[in-house]
């Protein structure tokens, strides 16, 4: 049962970058390559690390003021595609969509900006979508992919990164998406009581 799956591409979309320079560092390591948008491409890049832009394999720019980033077929289809499949893995190399395998995400902090007694409007856009959806994308995916839901996770993965390299069983991916779909039930309860108020 142990189902090893090897982890070649990461997408990073972070909101805190602390404790990631660790991971980042362990995951090049392995040979890792790095996919990510805005501030935290920048993060990889000033640690010396080769990452591509997510913006260069959807071909669209980040839009809407930041609403649009990771929104987009080639990223979704990228986590989402069934490796075992035969006409998910055509219709990968029919739309030229890279297979990604790890997903790091922590979602905009919605709590701490509604206990700062910030505005409505910035309270609003800081309700993650493209966070939250990958979060859910990568966790329904476990068989194939890695979620790693939030900051409280990156030692749990550089735990096992430390002791299998950058492979993970079966039940290393069930667990993290466990974890993500606690992580994305507590992110909309807490909406949810705000708009309920």
């Amino acid at each position: 049962m142990a189902e090893a799956k090897k982890i070649k591409t990461a997408l990073i979309s972070v909101f805190h970058k602390d404790g990631l320079e660790e991971l980042l560092k362990k995951l090049n390591e392995e040979g890792v390559k790095f996919l990510s948008t805005g501030g935290t491409q920048k993060f990889i890049e000033s640690l010396g690390y080769d990452c591509q832009k997510v913006e260069d394999v959807t071909t669209y720019p980040s839009i809407l003021g930041g609403r649009v980033k990771t929104l987009h077929p080639k990223i979704f289809g990228g986590i989402l595609a069934r490796r075992d499949n035969a006409g998910d893995q055509a219709q990968m190399k029919e739309y030229d969509i890279p297979a990604i395998d790890l997903v790091i995400v922590d979602l905009y902090p919605f709590e701490q900006t509604v206990a700062s007694g910030a505005s409505e409007q910035d309270i609003i856009e800081k309700i993650d979508i493209g966070g939250i959806s990958l979060i859910r994308a990568g966790a329904k995916n476990f068989k194939d992919v890695v979620i790693v839901p939030s900051k409280a996770e990156y030692p749990v993965l550089l735990d096992i990164l430390n002791k299998k390299g950058a492979q993970t069983d079966i039940e290393d991916r069930k667990m993290f998406a466990e974890r993500a779909f606690g992580v994305s039930s507590h992110y909309d309860t807490a909406i949810h009581a705000w708009f309920a108020k």
